[in-house]
């Protein structure tokens, strides 16, 4: 082990992030020739395979997979130590990791994306869709950015209250709840309210790792739950099947909107209420006064502001 150098590091992180030796070689800019044997040096040093060739690319070992959190926060550091004391988006080649809510990706990438492309043509983002780990992933510095949503209604077990004092956050978007109904549902031909609401059965769309909505906990402080027929990974399928059905789907309404072109659908107001919450970005406070990470943090909330009213 005591000829582990930086390098090495670097090529064992790359390794287990592309899963592939022709991708992380391209990345690093190496011939694969060089990246094969950096990793055989490294498989030496960790007695440890520390990947499986598959079919589908290189397999982390549970070794590799134990030692990436790691791995990740120690690059992580010693990147924020080496990093220049200017930040000049222009020549800057960094990667910054952000895991959002899929709804927030209509409401947030195409207002900042086109100065990003432009003033930062080499910085280059890495999203995933933000999951029940995602504040883990936070707080351990393994991702630059999160975009999620939190709640200002009391009752929520996601209120603002509720953010970890390690992450610092911003509000981008306020956002409350609408439903959705086909054209010609039998709902419209009626009064509209809380009665009316419970008597169909519901799409429950499940995401960012949460299974219940603020208007689910809000309702059985009443001692009423809504018949979820089906729960469904995302609003674009959802409303699809809304649109074939007699099913109720309660929706973020900012992406509502955005999608309803594209279906045949009416909305209707929320037929109990509470507070309206708010789309978010949350980071660690170890980035707070990185250079770069604040020029991508406030280009994203200068344009999303500037853009949705």
């Amino acid at each position: 082990m005591k000829d582990l150098d930086l390098k090495l590091l670097r090529v064992l992180h790359t390794l287990f992030e592309e899963q592939s030796v022709t991708s992380a070689a391209r990345r690093l800019n190496l011939s694969q020739s060089a990246v094969s044997k950096h990793l055989a040096r490294l498989r030496d040093m960790f007695d440890d395979p520390l990947f499986d060739r598959t079919a589908q690319g290189l397999k982390p070992t549970p070794r590799a997979i134990e030692l990436f959190p790691q791995l990740r926060q120690l690059l992580s550091q010693f990147d924020q130590f080496a990093r220049p004391s200017a930040f000049d988006p222009a020549v800057s080649d960094r990667r910054f990791r952000i895991d959002l809510l899929n709804t927030a990706y209509s409401l947030t990438f195409p207002h900042f994306m086109p100065d990003l492309l432009s003033k930062a043509p080499n910085v280059k983002l890495l999203t995933q869709t933000w999951e029940q780990h995602s504040l883990d992933k936070l707080l351990k510095c393994e991702i630059d950015i999160g975009i999620a949503c939190r709640e200002w209604d009391e009752r929520s077990p996601l209120h603002m209250r509720y953010i970890p004092p390690d992450l610092y956050h911003t509000t981008l978007i306020r956002e409350h709840s609408l439903c959705l109904v086909r054209e010609d549902h039998p709902a419209l031909n009626k009064p509209w309210n809380l009665d009316s609401f419970l008597y169909y059965r519901h799409i429950q769309v499940v995401m960012g790792g949460l299974e219940q909505w603020l208007l689910d906990d809000v309702l059985l402080e009443q001692n009423i739950t809504r018949d979820i027929a089906i729960e469904m990974p995302d609003f674009h399928c959802a409303m699809s099947l809304c649109e074939q059905s007699d099913l109720i789907l309660c929706a973020p309404a900012r992406h509502a909107n955005n999608m309803a072109s594209h279906f045949k659908l009416r909305t209707l107001p929320m037929p109990i209420e509470f507070e309206s919450g708010a789309y978010v970005m949350l980071w660690h406070k170890h980035f707070e006064k990185d250079l770069g990470h604040k020029w991508l943090r406030d280009l994203i909330t200068q344009s999303v502001k500037q853009a949705i009213v």
